[in-house]
C-alpha cells in the first residue's frame, strides 16, 4: 500500500509520549524530520537520536506563529501529535487547553497550507464520540463530546476538513487509550497505571471496574504515522480512522497486568463516580488500508515490566514527569 519516498515532515509534540517512539522510526526510514515542542517533560525523550544528521529540534511554544512558520518551512508533510493531552489536564486550565488545543490549531493549518505542506495527519481522540450504546462504534455515527477536551478535538477535524484541497490532503486518526513504554514515559493512562501499581505498590487498585477502554500499543499507532504518510490518496484524503486493538473492562486490563506479571498481585475494587465507558471499532483502516495492530495489552505490560526490571524508571510513583497533570500543577504552565 506504500510508495517508497522521503519526506520533510514536522512532528509537533515530536518530545512527548508517542513523538518519542515516533521521531526514531521516522529518521530509520530516511525523513527528515522537524520536532517542535516545549520539551516541559524533559530533554532526554530524543537523546538517543539526537545527533542524527535528519532531525532539526525546535523548542518552543506552538502558540506563537512565527515559531510555527518557521517549524513549518520546507516540509510537506505535517504529524500533528502535540496538545493538553485528556481532560484532567485541559480541565485544569479550559482556557489554555482552548489556546493549544484549538486556536494553534488552526494557525497550524493555515500555516501549513501557506508553507505548501501536501500532506496533514491529525492525531485526534476516540473519546469524540462520548459514550455510545452501540458495540460497535464506528466512524460514521455522530459525535458527542462529553468534555471539552474531546469537544476540541472534534472541532478541529472539522477546521482540518473544511481547509482541504486538492494542494492539501488531510487525514484524521483517532487512536484508543496508548499503552506501553516509551522514552518519554506517562504513567497515567489505564493500562500503565495499573502495571505501576502492581509493581511498585505491590497491588493493584480499580476504580469502578465494568467501565470499557480501548486500547492501542504505542508501537502500533507509531507504526501506523509511519505508514500512512505514504499511503496512496484514497487511503489517506479526506479518511477518518479509529485505530484501536482491544476493547476490555478495566478490571480485565488489572487481571491480564496481574497475570503477565506474575507475582500474584491482589486487585482492590473501589467505587468510583467515573463511569465513562468506551469502545471503538477499528476493522475500516484495515478494509480501506491493510493497517491491523499486532501488539496486545500484555505486550504492553510485559515491556513496561522489563523497564522497571532494568532500573530505568526512577521514581515511578512520584516524579511528576509520568503524569502529565502533575507536572502542569509543578510548573503552573499557562
Amino acid at each position: 500500500m506504500t510508495v517508497n519516498s522521503e519526506r520533510k515532515i514536522l512532528v509537533t509534540g515530536g518530545a512527548g509520549y508517542v513523538g518519542s517512539k515516533l521521531i526514531p522510526k521516522l529518521l530509520d526510514q530516511g525523513h527528515e524530520v522537524t520536532v517542535l515542542d516545549l520539551y516541559l517533560f524533559g530533554d532526554e525523550a530524543l537523546a538517543e537520536c539526537r545527533e542524527h544528521r535528519a532531525l532539526r529540534e525546535i523548542k518552543g511554544d506552538i502558540r506563537d506563529r512565527v515559531i510555527v512558520d518557521d517549524a513549518v518551512k520546507g516540509c510537506d508533510t505535517v504529524i500533528h501529535l502535540a496538545c493538553i493531552s485528556n481532560d484532567p489536564s485541559f480541565d485544569l486550565n479550559p482556557k489554555l487547553g482552548k489556546a493549544i488545543n484549538y486556536d494553534a490549531f488552526i494557525d497550524l493549518v493555515d500555516a501549513s497550507i501557506e508553507s505548501g505542506v501536501k500532506r496533514f495527519v491529525y492525531a485526534s481522540s476516540s473519546s469524540v464520540y462520548g459514550i455510545k450504546s452501540e458495540s460497535e462504534v464506528t466512524e460514521n455515527l455522530p459525535l458527542e463530546p462529553l468534555t471539552d477536551y474531546s469537544k476540541y478535538k472534534a472541532l478541529c477535524e472539522d477546521v482540518l476538513f473544511q481547509r482541504r484541497s486538492a494542494e492539501f490532503s488531510a487525514l484524521i486518526i483517532r487512536p484508543a487509550t496508548v499503552c506501553g513504554y516509551a522514552p518519554r514515559l506517562r504513567l497515567d493512562l489505564t493500562v500503565n497505571i495499573l502495571t505501576n501499581h502492581a509493581i511498585n505498590n505491590g497491588k493493584i487498585v480499580v476504580f469502578g471496574g465494568e467501565q470499557t477502554r480501548p486500547n492501542i500499543h504505542i508501537e502500533d499507532i507509531t507504526d501506523l504515522y509511519v505508514e500512512c504518510i505514504l499511503w496512496p490518496d484514497k487511503c489517506f484524503d479526506g479518511q477518518i480512522f479509529n485505530v484501536g486493538y482491544e476493547n476490555h473492562r478495566v478490571i480485565d486490563i488489572a487481571e491480564k497486568v496481574s497475570k503477565v506479571i506474575a507475582r500474584g498481585t491482589p486487585i482492590e475494587k473501589v467505587k468510583t463516580d467515573d463511569l465513562r465507558s468506551y469502545r471503538i471499532s477499528s476493522d475500516l483502516i484495515y478494509r480501506v488500508c491493510g493497517f491491523k495492530p499486532r501488539y496486545t495489552i500484555d505486550h504492553a505490560v510485559a515491556g513496561l515490566v522489563s523497564a522497571f526490571d532494568a532500573n530505568i524508571i526512577p521514581n515511578a510513583m512520584s516524579d511528576p514527569k509520568y503524569f502529565n497533570i502533575k507536572l502542569l500543577q509543578a510548573i503552573d504552565f499557562s
